[in-house]
């Protein structure tokens, strides 16, 4: 047996293995539950934004909606973090329009925060005596059912904080390539019987675009002072709510809420050079997933175009792993057919993210990423 050959085979072998998990993660994942209703508690969504001028007046309307459907108590307060903009002016309408909508200023970030964390961070101040904080996105659009479906489902799967992952939209070629590898990742690569309790930092997954955390773990974790240098702040909250005895996790919320994070093949890789150079942990890390994720899913289609069996296996193996998680969450099959172009285009944006963060070069929305300071 040649180096080659073995080289495939193991491959393949990882691919066959990923996509068992797969089936079994489908058959585990929590799902919120739209027709329920749960216990009334007041709940504050908060809303940070910052130059969000094409979303926010979108992104308003369905917290609205979802809040009239909540049987409790809740309040929606929005942040304005230095919008330069029209964010400004549209919140402004909004407020006058619906008492609902509390709009508070945003102070001058400090040094070590991020944008992100210090919005998060004065949000939660405004919180009053909600016993849920629920943190969402100006780019996530929530049905009416999200706000009790999301509290329902925390509450009755006794966890301290849950992420219901939206459906992603994504047009062109850019996003069609690369999107659909969010949910994939973890459906894929994570047991997810053990991930919701493990203390592991490694064994966890999470996504700010829409998440519920219980006010009372939320200030026992530190909120996100605790994490206020980090990048993928949504990751580093829940670590830290598991050092403190927490359980949480993800869940499959593509029936209660969609987003289209990037709008073009350039937004998209802005975004994403932002993350990716601490999404595992050290450059060493992103270099050795990447590596893996390639062995896997790349060189058995290498191989197949050559005719090799064991090479169609780990082909085959890997679009379906893609297609069954884009048939759960509302994406489309047809593209895992792609799935190793897909996963050549997560490993240029991993090494163009951990170049960007070596020259000091990354900005987002205008403020400088990798000088952060990183942990409490």
């Amino acid at each position: 047996m040649t180096p080659g050959r073995t080289a495939v085979r193991f491959g393949s072998a990882l691919a066959v293995a990923s996509l068992a998990l797969t089936v079994d993660n489908l058959r585990r994942v929590r799902t919120p539950d739209p027709t329920a209703r749960p216990a009334p508690e007041p709940v504050c969504v908060l809303l940070p934004v910052r130059d969000e001028e094409r979303h926010v007046t979108g992104c308003v309307a369905a917290l609205l909606a979802t809040l009239d459907r909540y049987p409790g108590p809740a309040r929606l307060v929005v942040l304005d973090d230095g919008s330069t903009d029209g964010t400004g002016r549209l919140l402004a309408d909004l407020a006058a329009r619906d008492a609902r909508v509390e709009v508070v200023p945003g102070s001058p970030l400090p040094a070590g925060w991020l944008g992100k964390t210090w919005a998060c961070h004065q949000l939660a101040q405004h919180a009053g005596d909600a016993a849920v904080l629920v943190f969402v996105d100006a780019d996530v659009r929530l049905a009416p059912s999200a706000l009790p479906a999301t509290m329902a489902l925390l509450r009755d799967a006794g966890l301290d904080l849950v992420c219901p992952y939206p459906r992603q939209q994504a047009e062109g070629v850019a996003e069609r390539l690369v999107q659909p590898l969010l949910q994939w990742s973890w459906m894929s690569t994570l047991p997810l019987g053990l991930a919701e309790t493990s203390p592991r930092p490694s064994l966890g997954a999470a996504n700010g675009q829409l998440l519920a955390v219980d006010a009372g773990a939320y200030r026992r974790l530190g909120g996100h002072a605790a994490v206020r240098g980090d990048v993928l702040e949504d990751l580093a909250l829940l670590r830290a709510l598991k050092a403190v005895g927490g359980r949480g996790g993800v869940a499959d919320g593509s029936a209660v809420a969609t987003c289209r994070m990037y709008d073009g093949g350039r937004a998209l890789r802005e975004g994403y050079a932002k993350s990716l150079w601490t999404a595992f942990g050290s450059p060493a890390g992103g270099v050795a997933v990447v590596g893996l994720l390639v062995w896997a899913h790349v060189v058995p289609a290498v191989a197949a175009l050559g005719g090799s069996r064991a090479g169609t296996v780990g082909y085959a193996a890997g679009v379906a792993s893609r297609a069954l998680v884009a048939r759960r969450t509302g994406g489309r099959a047809g593209d895992a057919l792609a799935h190793p172009v897909s996963v050549v285009a997560l490993g240029l944006l991993v090494l163009d993210s951990l170049r960007g963060h070596r020259r000091g070069t990354l900005r987002w929305k205008g403020r400088l990423v990798s000088t952060a300071v990183v942990g409490p």
